[in-house]
């Protein structure tokens, strides 16, 4: 199943993706009005969801605005270095990863829209993209054990970890370089874990401008999904609704040489089997 999150006629609405339409499930028989609400519900908001469905008014995927399927989600932490082949371009540069799980925070202030424009940052010129795959928890959880990690899982979305590298490299966690308000598109919808049996085998493409710039494989993953959930839970509580964005392959255009940072007017699309593609447009930062 595919889940969406989209604005129509003024108001924000969620629900099941069917062809070319989307059920408006938000708030029907008294349920959740989003996505989020409605995944920390677990196994009731399941229930509700196929109880509504045939209730729900279908409206064409044409005539409604898509929104991040989480549009607010309370953490969205993102892995660097998961990818043998990025961690050998960066080495170029004499840049090294740490052992282990590296993670950062992406503020959720980031977040934006699969086709939303995102905004070329005023204060940098080395703004550089990342196609990823993004993995949207589906239960609380603590403690995970790695036999049961996948079934903390609600489905999965095409993430572009937008980054401002000079920002990025000002501090060891990242955080600022990796929070630029929108820099945090992803969608265009979340497609559930049932319909994607095996995350680890999926092809993730991204393009600038119609040039293909990383041509990569979830397969490539030093660390699985599993792994990043038992890491992640022995230090703190995953959440409904929080996203996780897994890493990116080779190709990103702060290791191009010479490198090959985004600019006002570029399109960057990001594409991964069984899942979909977003698209956005960088547009100049919005001043006071």
């Amino acid at each position: 199943m595919k889940l969406a999150s989209f604005t129509s006629g003024g108001r924000e609405g969620f629900g099941p993706v069917r062809g070319d339409e989307v059920l408006d499930v938000s708030g029907l028989d008294g349920g959740p009005r989003d996505l989020r609400s409605m995944l920390a519900l677990e196994s009731d908001g399941w229930a509700w969801l196929a109880r509504a469905a045939p209730k729900a008014q279908a409206l064409p995927l044409g005539c409604v605005h898509l929104l991040a399927p989480v549009p607010a989600p309370r953490k969205f932490l993102g892995l660097g270095g998961n990818y043998p082949s990025h961690l050998a371009e960066a080495r170029r540069v004499n840049l090294v990863r740490t052992p282990g799980q590296a993670w950062f925070n992406k503020q959720v202030s980031c977040v934006a829209g699969p086709h939303d424009p995102v905004h070329l940052p005023a204060i940098s010129g080395e703004f550089d993209y990342e196609g990823e795959l993004g993995v949207v928890i589906g239960r609380r959880c603590r403690h995970v054990r790695r036999e049961d990690a996948m079934n903390m899982v609600a489905g999965y979305v095409v993430v572009n970890d937008l980054s401002v590298r000079d920002w990025q490299m000002r501090s060891p966690t990242h955080t600022l370089g990796k929070s630029f308000d929108t820099h945090g598109p992803f969608g265009p919808w979340m497609v559930t874990r049932d319909e994607l049996p095996d995350p680890h085998r999926l092809r993730l493409r991204t393009w600038v401008n119609g040039e293909l710039r990383q041509d990569g494989n979830t397969a490539e993953m030093t660390y699985r999904i599993e792994d990043m959930l038992v890491e992640l839970t022995t230090a703190f509580t995953l959440e409904p609704g929080d996203v996780l964005a897994t890493g990116s392959p080779a190709g990103v255009g702060g290791l191009m040489d010479p490198p090959s940072y985004l600019r006002l007017g570029d399109v960057v699309r990001v594409e991964i089997e069984g899942i979909g593609a977003i698209e956005n447009r960088v547009i100049a930062e919005p001043l006071p």
